[in-house]
């Protein structure tokens, strides 16, 4: 989606109204937050470990991942990112970065001045309610992917992120959890999973050969989602979506 087909703060409103009670007001109120609308490009870095934060950056359109870096330059992704999320709501408390967000594809995204969401947040108590429970459901996404890195084995970790990344695109209304392009690269399931490349490969192959997935090139089809849940030992309710 290139910046002239962007809805403005949509992405971000209907979010927020996903999360809770937000009135048609506090929804006019999201859409006329002061913000700079940018196009970045793949590799993009949205935010850098270290840095001082003076904005807070909305993703409109494509995909990002939060990562870390080790001293040997290893990355670990601790998240991928969809559209309508709030990339570093943790600045308004936390002046210093303490992590990476990159894009992984082509993105539009929205800086909007600190200010201006503690404003918002002040004068509507539903605002701060839904951006409170995201800070919530993005906690219990962490505990889940520190469960899937430290105890599943290479199998379930590439099955479970599927299941996981295919729910909360369906649930973010970007598609069908059945069949959707994956816009991640082999490389970044890797570290996203504790694996090298090859091994990715061999896994998604495995899941083929279970009959759990078909692939086409990075379109996955999930062929039998009792099967795929079953081995990717997927269960939704940390992902807190009802």
């Amino acid at each position: 989606m290139g910046l002239e087909e962007v809805e403005g703060m949509n992405p971000l409103a209907r979010k927020l109204q996903r999360l809770g009670r937000v009135s048609e007001e506090d929804v006019q109120h999201v859409l006329a937050l002061p913000a700079i609308v940018k196009a970045v490009p793949t590799g993009h870095y949205l935010v850098r470990e270290g840095r001082p934060a003076t904005e807070c950056c909305v993703l409109l359109s494509g995909f990002a991942c939060r990562h870390k870096l080790a001293a040997t330059g290893a990355r670990q992704i601790v998240s991928f990112h969809l559209p309508g999320d709030l990339l570093d709501l943790q600045h308004l408390l936390l002046s210093v970065a303490d992590h990476n967000v990159q894009t992984i594809t082509e993105a539009v995204v929205a800086w909007v001045p600190m200010a201006a969401i503690r404003k918002l947040t002040a004068q509507s108590q539903a605002i701060s309610d839904a951006l409170w429970r995201d800070t919530l459901i993005d906690a219990s996404i962490f505990r889940e992917w520190v469960l899937n890195v430290g105890r599943r084995d290479a199998k379930t970790r590439i099955a479970h992120m599927l299941c996981e990344f295919a729910a909360r695109c369906e649930s973010a209304g970007l598609g069908s959890a059945s069949a959707f392009e994956l816009p991640m690269t082999q490389e970044q399931i890797a570290d996203a999973t504790g694996l090298t490349s090859v091994h990715v490969n061999r896994m998604l192959r495995a899941l083929e050969a279970d009959g759990a997935i078909a692939r086409d090139r990075r379109h996955i089809r999930i062929a039998d989602w009792q099967n795929m849940r079953s081995i990717a030992d997927f269960d939704p309710a940390y992902l807190h979506a009802a």
